[in-house]
C-alpha cells in the first residue's frame, strides 16, 4: 500500500490534542521552538555582521529552507547535488554543495543544474575534479562557481595545504566555464567538544590557519573572497574570529541530545530550545519497565542513545530492544505505563534520525498544524 499523508495522521490537523494521538512512531516538529531558534541564529549574525548559509543535510525541508532564507540567510548548505537539486527546483537561492561532485553522470547533473540555479556554488580539492568541470563547461556561458574545500584537521575532504590550494585556484583561472569565489574551511570534529574552553583552544589554532590561506587567495579574484564553514558548536567562536564571512550550522534548528551536552556560548549555556523529537507508544508493560514501538528504525544509532523527554518518570532511561522496539526503564520502579501511552524521546544525532522519516509532525503545544515531507529524504 502506497505511503500517505493521511496514513500518518493528516485527520488530526488542528486537533488540540493531535500530539497524543499521533501513528508513532512519529518524528515531532515544535514550530514555536523551531522559530526562535531560526530568529536567533538569524539576529546573531546581524549582530555579529556575518552572513549565514545554514546547513540543509540536517532538516532536508524547503519548508524549513525557506523560513531560514525569510529570516535573512543569504543561501542554503546541502551536502548532495540530490540535496541541490530539491533546493533549486524549490526556489531556494544561494546553494552551496559543500561536498565534492566527481562522476561523470553527476557532473553532467550539476552542469544541467547551474543553468537553472540561482548562484549556485560547489567545492572543489583536486586537479582531475577541476579538469573534468571545465570539461564539461565547455560552450556553457553562465560559469561554474567553485570555492576550494581546506582541510583543517577533520581528515575527510578537503586540500591538505595550503600551497595545494593556491595552486587549484591558480587552475580554475585558467578554465573560462569556471570561477573562483571562495574557501570553504569546515572542521566537523570540533562540532562537539562539550567545553567551551578546550573548543575555543582548537579553533584558534585553526583560524590562524585559514586566516593566512585567505591571505593567499584573496589576489585570484577581484572581489571579497567567500570563507565558509563553521557550524552548531562553532558558531559563536567562528563569528569573534573574523576570518569566516558566513557560517554554516544546521543542528541548531533542533538540538538534538549530543548538541545538548556542548557549552554553546562562553557562559556555558546554549540559546537555542529543543525543537525535534520522537513519539512512541507502550506495546508491552512491566512493573519496572516498558517497551515502546521506536527501535533502530526510529532513532539514529551513531551517537548516544536517544533521551525520555516526555511521557515517563524522571530518572528514566531509553535501551535499544531491535528494530522495532526499544526499552523504557522506569526510575521509580513501581508503575505501570498503560498500553498506547506515548512517550516522547530527544532525537540522540538529527541529521541521520530525520533520514528515517518520510514527514514532519508540525506542532504548536499538543495542536498539528501541519505535515511537512522530508523532501530530500535519501537523495544522494
Amino acid at each position: 500500500m502506497q505511503k500517505t499523508i493521511a496514513a500518518l495522521g493528516e485527520e488530526l490537523i488542528n486537533r488540540e490534542n493531535a500530539r497524543h494521538l499521533l501513528p508513532t512512531p512519529a518524528l515531532i516538529l515544535d514550530l514555536n521552538a523551531l522559530e526562535e531558534n531560526i530568529q536567533w541564529m538569524a539576529h546573531f549574525a546581524r549582530e555579529k555582521k556575518i552572513a549565514l548559509r545554514p546547513h540543509f543535510k540536517g532538516h532536508k525541508s524547503v519548508a524549513i529552507a525557506r523560513l531560514q532564507i525569510e529570516a535573512g540567510a543569504l543561501g542554503v548548505s546541502c551536502a548532495t547535488l540530490g540535496e541541490a537539486e530539491i533546493l533549486v527546483c524549490g526556489k531556494i537561492p544561494g546553494v552551496l554543495i559543500t561536498s565534492p561532485i566527481v562522476t561523470g553522470d553527476k557532473i553532467a547533473r550539476l552542469i544541467q543544474l547551474n543553468q537553472e540555479a540561482e548562484n549556485l556554488m560547489v567545492v572543489v580539492d583536486n586537479l582531475q575534479n577541476i579538469k573534468d568541470l571545465a570539461r564539461a563547461q565547455e560552450k556553457k556561458k553562465k560559469p561554474l562557481q567553485l570555492l576550494i574545500d581546506f582541510d583543517i584537521g577533520q581528515n575527510r575532504t578537503g586540500t591538505k595545504s595550503a600551497e595545494e590550494a593556491v595552486a587549484l585556484a591558480k587552475h580554475v583561472q585558467t578554465c573560462p566555464g569556471l570561477k573562483f569565489v571562495g574557501l570553504q574551511a569546515y572542521g566537523g570534529h570540533m562540532q562537539h567538544i562539550g567545553d567551551y574552553v578546550d573548543r575555543q583552544r582548537i579553533i584558534q589554532m585553526q583560524n590562524k590557519k585559514i586566516g593566512s590561506l585567505g591571505e593567499k587567495l584573496q589576489p585570484f579574484i577581484t572581489t571579497d573572497l567567500i570563507v565558509t564553514g563553521g557550524g552548531t558548536g562553532t558558531f559563536a567562536l567562528d563569528a569573534e574570529a573574523h576570518i569566516y564571512t558566513e557560517l554554516q550550522p544546521g543542528s541548531y534548528l533542533f538540538m538534538d541530545v549530543q548538541y545538548s551536552q556542548v557549552a554553546l556560548l562562553s557562559n556555558r549555556s546554549s540559546p537555542f530550545k529543543s525543537a525535534l523529537f520522537v513519539l512512541a507508544s507502550v506495546v508491552s508493560s512491566h512493573p519496572d519497565f516498558a517497551i515502546v514501538d521506536a527501535g533502530l528504525k526510529a532513532f539514529a544509532t551513531d551517537g548516544p542513545t536517544p533521551k525520555i523527554f516526555a511521557g515517563a518518570p524522571e530518572g528514566s532511561t531509553y535501551a535499544f530492544m531491535g528494530d522495532e522496539h526499544g526499552k523504557v526503564l522506569l526510575s521509580n520502579r513501581n508503575g505501570l505505563l498503560p498500553l498506547g501511552h506515548k512517550v516522547e524521546f530527544l532525537t540522540p544525532h538529527c541529521d541521520p534520525t530525520v533520514n528515517l522519516y518520510d514527514f514532519y509532525h508540525c506542532m504548536r503545544g499538543n495542536t498539528l498544524v501541519s505535515i511537512w515531507p522530508v523532501d530530500a529524504r535519501g537523495l544522494h
